[in-house]
């Protein structure tokens, strides 16, 4: 797949404002692909972090009040955490919003699809940085078999370099990969 059909595929009108629940407080990711074999960015959190502490995650956080809407927070949020920036008109795309289980977050996800990107560098909120093969990851996704994990929607868990991605960031990906299905 080229990132040409990517773009095709994921590109939807962009909607930072949504309608939710008030007992959730509002969050964003960026869900970066890049390069000639598709590759997306995702990041570990250290594990002294107060929510999802050690979880493979997107770049990402919470609406913060000087922010102007939830594209803003993830573009904000990406350039803080690994040094990205990528602009407005970069983003394709937007998923479906998903909520945390355990930290009452309302995560909305946008897409950008870049040719390449320069040398990343991760903040203090940041562990590590992954680029994975986009195709061979969507591959290795399962439903979670674990019936605690499916409490609020159905659960994914997906794997990489013996890592489970799981939670709200598998939920996105497990969006994406229905979105590539032909």
């Amino acid at each position: 797949m080229h990132l040409g059909e990517l773009k095709s595929m994921l590109s939807t009108p962009i909607n930072p404002d949504i309608k939710f629940d008030k007992k959730y407080r509002l969050a964003s990711i960026l869900v970066v692909i890049y390069g000639d074999d598709p590759i997306v960015v995702m990041t570990e959190k250290p594990q002294d972090m107060k929510f999802h502490a050690g979880e493979i995650s997107f770049p990402g956080g919470k609406l913060d009040e000087g922010d102007l809407d939830l594209l803003e927070t993830a573009l904000r949020e990406t350039n803080e955490e690994i040094g990205l920036n990528v602009t407005r008109d970069q983003v394709i795309g937007q998923l479906e919003p998903v909520v945390t289980l355990n930290s009452g977050f309302l995560i909305l996800p946008f897409v950008s699809i870049v040719d390449k990107i320069p040398p990343l560098s991760a903040n203090c909120e940041v562990e590590k940085i992954f680029h994975i093969p986009l195709e061979p990851f969507l591959k290795t996704g399962t439903r979670d078999p674990d019936p605690a994990h499916n409490i609020i929607q159905e659960m994914y868990t997906f794997e990489y370099q013996n890592q489970i991605v799981w939670g709200a960031s598998a939920r996105i990906l497990k969006q994406i990969q229905s979105c590539l299905k032909p």
